[in-house]
C-alpha cells in the first residue's frame, strides 16, 4: 500500500480570528504531491472550495489551505456543547478537537489520538 505525508502548520489566520490549518505532502518517495495529488486526499465536496492551494505566509511554497471562514462557528458549537455539559476544556484540548473538525475535510490524515475529550452529559 502507498502512502503519502503531510506536514501539517497551524497559524493564525487575524481576519477570522481562528487557527488555519495548511498543508504539505509527499508521496512514499519523498517527492512533494502536485496540487491534483493533494485534492485526491481531500473530501471532493471541499477540493477547490474549502481546500485551496495558496502561499504559506511564512514559508516559500505554495501549501493547501483549509479556508477558515467556517471554523470559528464550527469550533464555538463544539465549545458550547462542551460547557453544557459542564467541562472545560484546555488549549491542549481546544486544538485536538480542532484537529479532529479538520479531519472530517481531508478525512485521508490520521493523527495520534492519545488526549481523551468527553462530550455529553456530566454525571452528577
Amino acid at each position: 500500500i502507498k502512502s503519502r505525508r503531510y506536514d501539517v502548520s497551524i497559524t493564525y489566520d487575524n481576519y477570522y480570528r481562528t487557527p488555519r490549518i495548511w498543508l504539505y505532502g509527499y508521496n512514499e518517495n519523498g517527492t512533494p504531491l502536485t496540487t491534483e495529488e493533494v485534492y485526491q486526499d481531500v473530501m471532493q465536496d471541499y477540493a477547490k472550495k474549502t481546500v485551496t492551494v495558496d502561499p504559506h505566509p511564512h514559508l516559500s511554497k505554495l501549501h493547501a489551505s483549509i479556508h477558515p471562514c467556517r471554523h470559528g462557528s464550527a469550533m464555538l458549537k463544539i465549545i458550547q456543547a462542551l460547557q453544557e455539559s459542564n467541562q472545560t476544556i484546555t488549549i491542549e484540548q481546544y486544538l485536538f478537537i480542532f484537529l479532529k473538525f479538520i479531519q472530517s475535510v481531508v478525512p485521508t490524515i490520521e493523527y495520534d489520538y492519545t488526549i481523551e475529550v468527553q462530550a455529553g452529559a456530566s454525571e452528577k
